[in-house]
């Protein structure tokens, strides 16, 4: 059967699923019992993972210049994280992240998955890159979408300040649309390799994974403090 770029995107996207049970912060946001120092490490987190990530997506996309759809693709990433990084600042503000920006230090597994996907930037073959991270995106918004309702649930927080949670929660069609035409580029030209992209997928499963543990860790050790 010929293989197509929107089935190995489906495929990618069930396989390389996470366990539902891996983020375990995910659960005290969404029942409102984690605690403010955690969200505004959350905050202070994502404002160092969209800075780097935004720059290896601009540098994908500059790799990619031979590979116009797969350009594109990169080419929108970088600008969905300028505006992420636009609607992060009302979160950060919210959760008063700002007064502890100095002084916090960053857990390292908070700092796995930017690394990863810095090092994708420099050395994975763009087209294996879309499907992967278009794999990891599904999840991601699944979180969004669940810290978002939270937020405004139990901590009482404006449309603003979930501004940046709402971004990521809701698929668009057009950057579907565009990961779609890279991986079709990629597989058209005899660049695509499926297990390795899958490898890929999952190392950005796990790097995600540990970011949302090492999280989960700080809000566990606080109620350990005396």
């Amino acid at each position: 059967m010929t293989r197509t770029a929107r089935g190995l995107l489906e495929e990618a996207t069930r396989k390389l699923a996470p366990d539902p049970h891996a983020n375990r912060l995910l659960p005290l946001i969404a029942r409102g019992a984690a605690r403010p120092a955690t969200l505004a490490a959350l905050a202070l987190q994502q404002r160092d993972v969209m800075a780097s990530d935004r720059r290896a997506f601009e540098y994908l996309s500059e790799r990619s210049r031979e590979e116009p759809a797969s350009a594109a693709f990169f080419t929108a990433l970088a600008d969905g994280e300028s505006v992420a990084q636009d609607r992060l600042r009302a979160f950060a503000a919210v959760c008063r992240a700002d007064e502890t920006a100095d002084t916090y230090e960053p857990p390292a597994d908070c700092q796995g998955y930017p690394a990863y996907v810095a090092w994708l930037a420099l050395n994975g073959e763009p087209a294996d890159v879309a499907l992967a991270l278009s794999a990891n995106f599904a999840a991601w918004g699944g979180y969004c979408a669940s810290i978002a309702q939270a937020l405004r649930h139990h901590y009482g927080y404006d449309d603003a300040a979930c501004g940046f949670f709402d971004f990521f929660a809701v698929p668009s069609p057009d950057l579907e649309a565009k990961a779609e035409e890279a991986v079709q580029e990629g597989l058209d030209a005899g660049r695509l390799d499926e297990d390795r992209a899958h490898r890929y997928g999952r190392l950005l499963q796990g790097y995600e994974t540990q970011f949302w543990h090492a999280l989960w860790e700080l809000d566990a050790r606080a109620d350990r403090l005396p």
